[in-house]
Formats: C-alpha cells, structure tokens, sequence
C-alpha cells in the first residue's frame, strides 16, 4: 500500500467525519483566502481557486462559507495575511515527511512543527532535504467496488493518464498536472465516484514499512501532523504492507 494513496484516503475519510469537518473546512477556507487574493475571485480565471473550491465542495463545505472565504480573500469583507511554508523532515524507519502549510505567524507555526517531530522521537529536517523525493502529479482515487478494472483503464488512459495502479481496494490514477481537469472531467461524465481527487506530491520511491510497531508511530506522527490548524496537507514516501494496515486496525 503506498503511502501517498493510503493517507489521502485517511484525509477522505477524515473529512467525511462530523467531529473534524470544522477544522476541515477552516484549512479549506484558508486556500480559498490564499488563491482568490493572489489570483482574484472568478473561479472561472483562477484556476488555483477553482481547484480550491472543488476540495471545498468534495468536504461538503456551505455555499455561503466558500463565497465569504473568497470575499475575504479579495478583500471584500477585510482579510488575513497567510504565507506558504514549507517543513520537511524524516519519521521512524527513515519515511520522508512533507508538509505544507498555511500561516499568519510563521514565529508559531515553526517550533510547533518542531515539537511535533520531536516528541516522537523525529527529526524537522533542512529545507530541501526531501522535496526532491516528491513530484507534483495529478491523484484520483476510486473504490475497487465501483467500476471493473479494465473498463476504468480505458476511460482513464484515453483522458490522460500516466498510470493507474490496484493498491488495496482502490485503484489509485496519476497525470501530469495539465492533464487533470481533462481527466477529472473523463470520470465524472462516467458517473464514477471518486473518493480522493486532487493535485498532490507522489513519492518516486517507497521505502518498505515491515513492522506494525513502525508503522503505527508513522501513522501517529502523519495524524498530529494533519491535527496542526495550520497544516493543509502531509505527504510521505512509507509502503506499509496490508496486511500490517489489518494487524492496526
């Protein structure tokens, strides 16, 4: 099971809950801030915003809510400066860790990430020393139990599509970043659900969790990173075998 393909469907599942959509929708709001003052209020002009607002949209966040996120972003209803940040470091076994995040007092957000890392016994690591890992792709997944393998395999590779791969009981779509709203749009007029459908950062190489004690202090770390308010997404190289997930659960 690869790691990037196994927390976005964590993420899916953790927006879906009750309990952690408010803090769902507050990361979400704060994109939407972000993309509509750098690129303006027109979803249709913006596609930074536009894709801002799917994700809004794809937690079940208000209409009422994206449209004041983006009124605030414009300067509409008065604003909030937040600044793009970049931590990077490692996790047991020597995973790689990225994180993006979204803050208005970098002061703060630092030596919390810091902490983070640190009482689990990690490392926050130089800047740049393992974003090389990671390339900027298009990622969709979908539930094995929706549409038959080969028939998917066809819709997808016809819409652009670098690679499609069964991991588990999803199969998990790559493209190029150019490629995606082609691609989304493929799936969509198919009436095929998607659990996870976003622009991400996939490993280009795994490194192989074989123990469940690893795994699980790996999973806790990726959880109290995700917890962080300022933090919008996590990323990691880790490959935990199933039958590991299964010994966790």
């Amino acid at each position: 099971m690869s790691g990037h393909s196994h927390w976005a469907g964590i993420k899916h599942k953790k927006a879906a809950n009750d309990a952690k959509r408010g803090k769902v929708w507050s990361k979400i709001a704060k994109v939407i801030m972000v993309a509509a003052k750098q690129g303006g209020g027109d979803p249709a002009q913006n596609l930074t915003l536009r894709y801002a607002v799917d994700k809004a949209k794809q937690a079940n966040m208000p209409k009422d809510t994206i449209a004041k996120a983006i009124k605030k972003g414009t300067g509409e209803l008065g604003s909030t400066n937040f600044e793009d940040v970049l931590y990077e470091g490692y996790a047991p076994g020597g995973v790689a860790i990225m994180i993006e995040a979204l803050t208005d007092n970098r002061n703060r957000t630092a030596p919390e990430i810091r902490r983070i890392f640190e009482k689990r016994g990690c490392s926050l690591g130089a800047s740049g020393c393992v974003n090389w890992m990671f390339t900027k792709k298009g990622l969709i997944i979908v539930n094995t139990s929706a549409i038959e393998e080969d028939t998917l395999m066809d819709i997808v590779l016809g819409a652009g599509a670098d690679d499609m791969e069964k991991v588990g009981e999803v199969y998990e779509i790559t493209c190029e970043p150019s490629a995606y709203d082609e691609l989304k749009q493929a799936i969509t007029e198919k009436e095929i659900p998607m659990e996870v459908a976003e622009i991400s950062m996939i490993p280009q190489n795994t490194i192989a969790v074989e123990d469940a004690d690893t795994a699980r202090k790996i999973l806790r770390l990726m959880e109290a990173f995700e917890d962080h308010d300022d933090v919008q997404n996590v990323y990691a190289n880790f490959d935990i075998a199933d039958e590991i997930i299964n010994e966790l659960e």
